[in-house]
């Protein structure tokens, strides 16, 4: 390798290494302060740190059917997505309407990828399973993202979800599909 190529590797090796630590440092600036925070009952030593326990999820509620479905918890406005071997898939949050379905057994009627929701907002991965007095039921996710609570005042039947939820359910609930509603 003659001396020119060496010191341009050299030369890259460096910006490299410079790159890196920058990279390393905004990631360390945009981390929240308690990142770094011993847990109760923890060592303040750098030698060990504390890891933040593993989330649990919350467990698929009793009476909620068997095989493939989706669970619909109306107590606790989370959806499950269940295999056919009963393992929990996903599981998620989401933001109620302001019509609700009452507890059952339902099939997924019909799917929209792109529409308008009754609220006026443009949604996507529409998955609906049911009415309640004239109101269609079932989940979809806002294409900007938002998840607000429903206007009181108005008959609303989308159940709000994230767009990688609605993305999840979407590719999980076709026509036909069961969706148990649970209290």
């Amino acid at each position: 390798m003659s001396r020119s190529s060496s010191g341009f590797v050299a030369g890259l090796t460096a910006v490299a290494v410079a790159m890196v630590g920058y990279l390393a440092y905004q990631a360390s600036a945009s981390a929240p302060d308690s990142l770094g925070a011993p847990g109760p009952g923890a060592s303040a030593s750098p030698s060990t740190p504390a890891s933040p326990p593993p989330h649990k999820a919350p467990a698929l509620p009793a009476g909620s059917g068997s095989g493939e479905r989706v669970v619909y918890s109306l107590g606790t406005d989370r959806v499950w997505l269940v295999t056919a071997g009963n393992q929990v898939q996903r599981t998620f949050t989401v933001t109620p309407s302001t019509v609700h379905p009452a507890p059952g057994t339902f099939a997924v009627t019909s799917r929209s990828a792109v529409t308008a929701g009754s609220d006026g907002v443009s949604i996507e991965h529409v998955v609906r399973f049911t009415s309640v007095d004239g109101v269609t039921i079932g989940f979809s996710a806002a294409v900007d993202g938002s998840t607000p609570k429903p206007d009181p005042g108005k008959k609303t039947g989308g159940i709000r979800e994230s767009r990688a939820d609605g993305a999840a359910l979407w590719g999980f609930a076709g026509v036909g599909e069961k969706v148990v509603v649970v209290r």
